[in-house]
């Protein structure tokens, strides 16, 4: 027996509850041909100071599969879902706004996907049906949800909505989430990064009557930060390298600009070189230790999850290798140019050539000795790191007997006269 358990988070909405709540109830007789048997629904009062709890316990003294759970004083729309999730009985678990901004008819549909091999089914408002919501939600929705497919590398079209249907088996591996209003865009993130089947099924949207709980400034700028830290927590390098490739380009260009300066006769800088010279150093040397970091913290990563390492920017590894095994041997590379380079520019000048002549060049060199060092170092930590994260592993192989070797015998000895 199959059954949905519907969580409805209430904060001072008594102009909504009932409507919403018989809406949910009149949903039950369509949830058959979805393959669901129940339908069981819980409100989840959320410290209101209106009516919201009293309109809600009356509607549930006369429904047997409603429930009433209050929270003492207001802990957040994250938080009364998640006292819902741990209230519910069925194994199918959805939940919706309690302004009627969603269409809980769609239930229907999204438990019909969720029982087709869907893990997660969200209600997407950016799918391509009638949608009431602002533009500027619109705008801030399409960011959002393209920020998480591009650090996430998968697509989705919603990563915000607040309409979903889930199983219950999901919530350890998409466990802890916040008990704000950016509960979906992380439960979003999380269920990318630990490769959960999500499905999107398209539905309608009414923007709420009167004021909208959600600050587009303060929400956006808490959703930014906490689907950043999410993603930190799962795979650093997408985020870390990224940056610090970007870094390495910049300084990349600044040097190639300054050699064709320097090929052309150009042998001293103005205020505007010297700048540029000082952010392709800093660029540089910071872009390589940022990405060298976000590619160690991807070990770490891997240790804590007991999960293979995870690697490459965008979803996909950009190379046949990682990247970061080839720094053995670059920083050796990067050492040995900035050691001769170095050597040669003071032996230089020790023969008369003016500073004016080798001061780049002894810059350029110091640099790259530099880098190389970085490159060496966080070469031998991630090699320290790959061996700790696969010694479990190898210890299980080597204690392991193969039962299809076949185990020798000792030949019975032989004593004096048996042969006879």
């Amino acid at each position: 027996m199959t059954t949905l358990s519907v969580v409805i988070p209430a904060y001072n909405e008594e102009d909504g509850i009932a409507e919403i709540m018989t809406r949910v109830l009149a949903v039950e007789k369509d949830l058959p041909s979805a393959g669901v048997d129940a339908l069981e629904l819980l409100v989840v009062n959320d410290g209101s100071r209106d009516r919201t709890e009293e309109i809600a316990r009356e509607i549930a003294e006369n429904t047997s599969n409603v429930r009433v759970i209050s929270h003492p004083i207001n802990r957040g729309y994250g938080a009364a879902l998640k006292t819902g999730f741990a209230a519910a009985r069925g194994e199918l678990i959805g939940f919706l706004d309690a302004d009627g901004t969603y269409p809980p008819e769609y239930f229907p549909q999204l438990c019909r996907a969720a029982l087709e091999g869907g893990e997660l089914v969200i209600g997407s408002r950016m799918a391509g049906a009638e949608s009431g919501m602002p533009l500027v939600r619109k705008i801030g929705n399409f960011i959002f949800a393209n920020m998480i497919s591009i650090l996430g590398g998968q697509r989705i079209t919603d990563s915000a909505s607040g309409m979903r249907v889930f199983h219950r088996s999901i919530l350890k591996r998409i466990y802890p989430l916040p008990d704000g209003l950016n509960l979906t865009p992380i439960m979003s993130t999380r269920a990318i990064h630990e490769k959960i089947r999500m499905v999107e099924i398209p539905i309608p949207y009414s923007e709420r009557l009167g004021r909208s709980k959600l600050s587009v400034v303060r929400d956006g700028s808490r959703y930014v930060k906490t689907i950043t830290w999410t993603v930190l927590s799962y795979n650093p390098v997408r985020i870390l390298g990224g940056l610090g490739l970007l870094g390495v380009i910049v300084s990349l260009l600044v040097a190639l600009g300054m050699v064709v300066a320097r090929l052309n006769g150009v042998t001293s800088l103005g205020p505007w070189g010297v700048a540029a010279l000082f952010f392709a150093l800093v660029s540089a040397v910071s872009g390589i230790s940022v990405f060298a970091l976000g590619a160690t913290f991807n070990y770490l990563v891997s240790l804590f999850y007991k999960q293979p390492i995870r690697q490459g920017l965008f979803g996909k590894p950009v190379f046949k290798e990682p990247l970061e095994r080839h720094f053995g041997w670059m920083g050796l590379l990067a050492a040995s140019i900035g050691f001769i380079g170095g050597i040669a520019s003071i032996i230089l000048g020790l023969n008369g050539w003016e500073i004016t002549r080798l001061w780049f060049w002894q810059l350029a060199s110091a640099m790259a000795f530099l880098v190389g060092a970085q490159l060496i170092v966080y070469w031998v930590l991630m090699r320290i790191l790959e061996e700790l994260s696969q010694r479990e592993a190898l210890t299980t192989a080597d204690l392991a007997v193969d039962e299809s070797m076949e185990v020798s015998r000792a030949p019975r000895p032989v004593t004096a006269g048996a042969e006879g």
